[in-house]
């Protein structure tokens, strides 16, 4: 019975010290962001590289896909 009292006092120690992060991170300002998101998949993030490594990555990708195709 010791032990679900010990449980039960480490929970409520656990989620106070979580709730008390989370009202530390919301007065820092973490939230307040709101545009950048709704308009990041607009950007693109990936970086130009030489066309040499895009050809082979083209090439690995294709050959996954025709070996899973032949189990279909």
């Amino acid at each position: 019975m010791s032990v679900i009292f010990l449980l039960v006092i480490i929970g409520v120690v656990v989620a106070g010290l979580f709730l008390a992060a989370f009202i530390w991170s919301v007065k820092s300002g973490q939230y307040e962001d709101s545009y950048s998101p709704s308009v990041r998949i607009l950007f693109d993030d990936h970086k130009k590289s030489d066309d040499s490594e895009t050809k082979s990555t083209e090439k690995k990708h294709k050959n996954k896909n025709s070996k899973n195709s032949n189990y279909k």
